[in-house]
């Protein structure tokens, strides 16, 4: 019997297996003849050997003191690197340059090493790299830096084909393969996709290329890269993939608000229109106004105007058309006036270990009424509950291993319509009156399974029946179709709670607003779609009450 995923001190290993036959099952037609052996040499490899290596490509770096790679059920380092070495895979005896130097030994063995050139103990590990750097150049082993030490430096030389394969089965390369980890304790449980040859997002060795030259761009752009060349670079990368370009247009957005924080206005309008990322012409709208290019700023907003990308595009042109109007010496357009919510001011007195949120529910407690805090989660789970099987539909691009808590392209502009077929049919329930038992009988197939929308820990069977007897088809409806529009920016600022009124089979919905705090932008967005459509909404304000006026009420 095999022993379970952790019980088994060799889990690792397991797991290794498992990617390379799924790599070799999915993308064999993709590797090169170098990855192949690799697969089939690893294979051939004695278990030690096996072991010590995927231990060494799951930590960090590429270089190891061989003292540190001490596990039980490999026995000795030094015996089960000797395969690894044999087949170039590892160097056991690497030149190392003073920077690796300094991130294989600690400060004592430094100290002891260079003790003749008048490095003190008091001085960090910095101050001593500067100060040597100019007389040690050179590339050497270990022995030769620090003979008296007995230590022995590994260098890993196959980490860039091992991420490659990391790539082809993640889809990305900042997922770990800790993950296997947490799939293995249970921590983590998620929904079964049937994967197909037609719904690989990785078609071509050109994509794996373009796929690690974009990872290799972020990771740059991350430690502070001069941007020019960073953007040539990115820029430079063509593919007719929609998935790679998608993740180029989000780099190249990364980019270009980087060259707006520097104020390189030119190199910020550059990437931005090449970028199709959503979000970018907002961003060449006020790029443009920023370098005082008004007219040009008013040409390009009033054609995002006619046809706008999103709500939130269409709230940043409001604010901006103003400014390009008056710099332009033009009318002021006057916005038409959108209808407030119904407003609550409260005066409550602050209670430790209550939120500001918790305190308006106490206090809005009415009989015949039960209020919840669910913000964002409610709305989204019921979505997600209902839509299960579009959002889990196995289409390219948008699973690549079993370990998907969803679709890669869950934010991509065309998720929607990819799938409106399949979002046509889950929401058709909402109009032939299944849909409350399709939800419940989701909720007890799927229960604890990863998804980008249902929050199972915020709702328990209660609240999810308190839902589905108040609120109204329609309602869901037109919550999940503006979803739909723009998941990013939807999925988020919705009130903060909700009261049930069952025996009436209605609701209403609360978004608290503590001292000092303000309504967002997406929460604007929220609450000006739910009083145009006649959803039942309002604002409370709270302030809290002052000592004086706790007197006064007492006397």
């Amino acid at each position: 019997m095999t022993p379970p995923p952790l019980d088994n001190p060799l889990y690792y290993l397991v797991n290794f297996h498992q990617v390379l036959a799924w790599i070799s099952q999915r993308y064999d037609d993709l590797l090169d003849t170098k990855e192949r052996q690799f697969i089939h040499d690893f294979c051939a490899l004695p278990t030690p050997a096996q072991g010590l290596l995927v231990r060494m490509v799951m930590r960090k770096g590429s270089l190891f003191r061989i003292s540190k790679l001490s596990y039980a059920e490999l026995g000795d380092a030094r015996l089960a690197v000797q395969p690894l070495v044999a087949l170039g895979w590892v160097d056991d005896c690497p030149a190392l340059d003073l920077d690796a130097l300094f991130q294989v030994l600690r400060k004592d063995e430094l100290l002891q090493c260079f003790k003749a050139h008048g490095i003190k103990a008091s001085e960090r590990k910095p101050q001593w790299y500067e100060r040597l750097l100019p007389a040690f150049a050179e590339a050497r082993p270990l022995r030769a830096w620090h003979p008296d030490l007995e230590e022995q430096v590994l260098a890993l030389r196959v980490m860039e084909l091992c991420d490659r394969l990391r790539l082809l089965y993640f889809g990305n390369l900042h997922q770990e393969w800790s993950e296997f980890v947490l799939a293995d304790l249970g921590i983590y449980r998620y929904e079964s996709v049937e994967f197909a040859v037609d719904s690989r997002a990785i078609v071509s060795r050109a994509d794996i290329d373009a796929c690690v030259c974009l990872h290799a761009c972020r990771k740059a752009l991350e430690a502070g890269a001069e941007l020019a060349e960073l953007a040539a670079t990115a820029l430079n990368v063509t593919t007719d993939n929609p998935w790679l370009r998608m993740r180029r247009g989000k780099l190249l957005f990364l980019i270009g608000q980087q060259a707006e924080r520097q104020q390189d206005w030119p190199l910020a309008l550059q990437v931005y229109r090449d970028c199709g990322y959503p979000g970018a012409r907002s961003r060449r709208v006020r790029v443009l106004e920023r370098s005082t290019d008004y007219a040009a700023a008013m040409a390009l907003l009033q054609e995002a105007r006619s046809l706008p990308e999103s709500d939130a595009e269409v709230q940043h042109l409001q604010r901006v058309l103003p400014r390009l109007q008056r710099q332009l010496g033009l009318a002021t357009e006057r916005r038409g006036r959108v209808a407030a919510p119904q407003r609550i001011d409260l005066c409550l007195q602050p209670e430790p270990g209550l939120s500001v949120e918790q305190l308006v529910s106490l206090h809005l407690a009415e009989e015949g009424s039960e209020t919840h805090y669910v913000e964002n989660t409610l709305v989204n789970s019921l979505f997600g509950l209902l839509c299960w099987p579009a959002i889990f539909a196995p289409l390219p691009g948008a699973f690549f291993h079993p370990f998907h808590t969803g679709p890669s392209d869950l934010h991509s502009p065309d998720f929607h319509t990819r799938r409106k077929p399949l979002f046509d049919a889950c929401l058709a329930h909402l109009d032939d009156g299944s849909w409350q038992a399709l939800i419940r009988e989701r909720y007890a197939a799927k229960y604890g399974l990863q998804s980008p929308f249902v929050f199972w820990n915020a709702l328990p069977p209660e609240r999810l029946e308190l839902a589905l007897a108040c609120l109204p088809a329609e309602h869901l409806r037109r919550w999940f179709m503006r979803l739909l529009q723009d998941i990013k920016a939807n999925r988020t600022g919705m009130p903060d709670l909700i009261q049930f009124y069952p025996a009436q089979r209605r609701y209403r919905m609360i978004e608290v607003k503590g001292p000092g705090d303000r309504l967002q932008d997406n929460q604007l967005r929220w609450l000006a779609f739910c009083a145009e459509h006649g959803m039942p909404v309002e604002v409370c304000y709270v302030q809290w009450a002052s000592s004086d006026q706790n007197l006064a009420q007492s006397a």
